[in-house]
């Protein structure tokens, strides 16, 4: 028998007919409800069930991969909208922290406007600066046209900031109290005694000024007394608040006294100021 089967030699296409009918055959037994049913059910089941759960499971694999990177599409779009939505966000935010800094100066200088009601004033912003911390020399962006002059008393921040030196058509420059090229009568508000104040950048770090010659009979300055300008002062109006003191001791004549003040304005961040447009009428300048 088995030399019968080696000399028969089958054609590939004969092979491929011959499964063909098989198969047929085999279907058709499936569909039928004849006799050859169980048998041949059983046999077609473990033969072809393994089959069709691989084509099920690979179905799905790939149905889930394409939902898969349809979802990574989805998150992907969702993503760049979220970054989008932060970044205005952020825009939006830092657009109205400025508001709200600017609107808190403005409500300051208000402010600052109201306590010296019988002044005139032009409101100015600061365009530049000596090179430094602080604002000792700067330029602001009225002049002559806004009718800006030389020796008026510049305010910000709750009190004296400095006084004009230079003027041009559309800017002015300001030398402030804090420079040590500046000096200026003062005077202790409660008691109207007088003391010389002097800029002093060095001290400046500290964040104090200096003053010297303080005339104080009963010892009434202390840490906090108030400062303002004095009416005998050449160039600035009389009662501008220049600041506190913070120290005050006595000088080795025992006769007055020096210290430091620290000065009402903030020169770290000047941004406007209010430059008042009265000047200080003096025997010089009123004939």
């Amino acid at each position: 028998m088995k030399k019968l089967f080696r000399k028969i030699k089958i054609k590939d296409k004969h092979l491929l007919v011959i499964m063909v009918i098989i198969c047929a055959g085999l279907m058709l037994t499936t569909f039928s409800g004849s006799s050859f049913s169980g048998p041949l059910h059983s046999v077609i089941g473990t033969l072809v069930m393994p089959l069709e759960r691989g084509v099920n499971r690979t179905g799905s694999v790939l149905t889930d991969l394409a939902s898969g990177f349809r979802d990574v599409q989805a998150l992907s779009r969702e993503n760049e909208n979220l970054k989008q939505e932060i970044a205005d966000l952020t825009e939006a935010n830092t657009r109205y922290a400025q508001q709200e800094e600017e609107l808190k100066r403005l409500e300051a200088l208000y402010e600052l406007d109201s306590q010296y009601p019988e002044y005139n004033k032009v409101a100015a912003s600061v365009i530049a600066k000596d090179p430094g911390t602080w604002y000792s020399v700067f330029v602001i962006d009225k002049g002559t046209d806004d009718g800006i002059a030389a020796d008026m008393n510049v305010i910000a921040g709750g009190g004296l900031v400095g006084i004009v030196t230079e003027t041009g058509k559309t800017w002015s420059v300001v030398r402030s109290i804090i420079d040590d090229r500046s000096n200026l009568s003062a005077m202790i508000a409660s008691t109207s005694d007088t003391m010389v104040v002097s800029g002093n950048l060095l001290t400046m770090e500290e964040g104090t000024i200096d003053f010297s010659e303080l005339s104080d009979p009963d010892n009434v300055v202390v840490e906090g007394t108030t400062v303002v300008t004095s009416n005998i002062s050449t160039k600035y109006l009389t009662g501008l608040l220049v600041g506190y003191v913070s120290r005050v001791e006595e000088t080795g004549n025992r006769l007055t006294k020096s210290g430091t003040i620290i000065p009402a304005a903030d020169f770290r961040r000047l941004r406007e100021v209010l430059v008042i447009t009265n000047l200080k009428q003096t025997k010089e300048n009123s004939e």
